[in-house]
């Protein structure tokens, strides 16, 4: 089978959910499938200063454009014709920027078109007018003219259902690869936030709440990408106990922090399954997540929830009456492992 999978930076990964997700499943593909499937991943040559031609016996082919932003549109639809010319099988399409040109491959082509629609991308808040009509009606192409849609939460295919009157199917993502050894666990008296810095992922609300505490906050992120980060970078960090932390990519020094932190704290509104909750859940901590149905259906309504600056204070001087660490790392390792993942998604193919 000729596998095409498009809508990535690329392989191999350096970060992001999708690039994880695809980076795990071609261990899959240089195992027990390198003698049956033909994997070709669309890479960003703007991204890879060395262009391998194979990675875990998978093709590599760059596109000459950026993967995110406004090139991401054509940067998939490029993507998605050069599969279909090279007589495809199947195409893992991730994202729905390039979904617009999905009515016309159907028209002469066959391809069986597998699309997970990532976190309703549409609905984010960094998104203006324009952009946010153009995401919608992307993904409504991605929904109608697919074979297979992949939700990653149970709340994403509620949705999809109810919006388009179509059955997904729920595939989340792996995060025992976050666990790089036996785990150490030791509470060095801080907690622990990590995400992309946007106002949707309640970096203020976290903030602001332990600028009223006197609990020790690492917040890892990017925090020099956008005004609004450099603007709370420059406001928060001038409290004692807050350590604005700038991203880390090392697995080996994030497995450090995140072992011995106190506790998680989630602020994630919009998407789906998120991957740096699911890869928490793995280290046997305590999390605090936003209330939204998206992180209620990842941690299944056992973590403990926040929704305002009020409740969020209340949870952190109340920390020692929190108790759902064995319960997220019972539903991590039951739903949340990169075996279990690969195996629905080949199942797919």
């Amino acid at each position: 089978m000729k596998l095409s999978v498009i809508g990535t930076v690329g392989v191999p990964a350096c970060y992001g959910g999708f690039e994880t997700l695809v980076d795990n499943l071609l261990t899959e593909n240089e195992q027990e499938h390198k003698h049956d499937q033909n994997i070709t991943v669309y890479c960003s040559s703007k991204s890879y200063s060395t262009q391998l031609l194979k990675y875990r016996n998978a093709n590599l082919y760059y596109i000459p454009l950026n993967a995110n932003g406004a090139q991401s549109i054509p940067y998939d639809i490029w993507s998605l014709c050069h599969a279909v010319f090279k007589r495809t099988d199947t195409i893992l399409l991730l994202g729905v920027s390039g979904a617009i040109c999905l009515p016309i491959i159907r028209l002469f082509s066959k391809v069986r078109i597998v699309t997970n629609i990532d976190g309703l991308e549409w609905r984010r808040d960094k998104w203006g007018t324009f952009a946010k009509k153009f995401l919608k009606f992307s993904e409504k192409l991605a929904v109608n003219y697919s074979d297979v849609v992949v939700a990653d939460n149970a709340a994403i295919a509620d949705y999809v259902k109810c919006e388009y009157g179509i059955d997904s199917t729920v595939v989340a993502y792996g995060g025992d690869h976050a666990v790089i050894t036996t785990l150490n666990l030791s509470d060095e008296n801080y907690a622990l936030a990590l995400c992309r810095i946007e106002p949707e992922n309640n970096v203020e609300l976290i903030l602001e709440s332990f600028s009223r505490t006197s609990k020790k906050l690492k917040f890892i992120g990017n925090w020099g990408n956008s005004d609004f980060g450099r603007n709370m970078k420059a406001k928060y960090q001038l409290f004692d106990n807050i350590d604005i932390v700038d991203p880390i990519y090392d697995l080996n020094r994030l497995f450090d922090i995140r072992q011995k932190c106190s506790f998680y704290v989630h602020g994630h509104s919009a998407g789906g399954t998120n991957p740096s909750l699911v890869e928490m859940m793995h280290f046997n901590k305590n999390i605090l997540a936003f209330d939204c149905n998206y992180n209620r259906a990842s941690t299944e309504d056992k973590a403990n929830f926040f929704s305002n600056e009020t409740q969020l204070i209340q949870l952190i001087t109340q920390e020692h009456l929190i108790n759902n660490a064995d319960d997220m790392k019972e539903i991590a390792q039951r739903r949340y492992t990169w075996d279990i993942v690969k195996q629905q998604y080949f199942d797919l193919f």
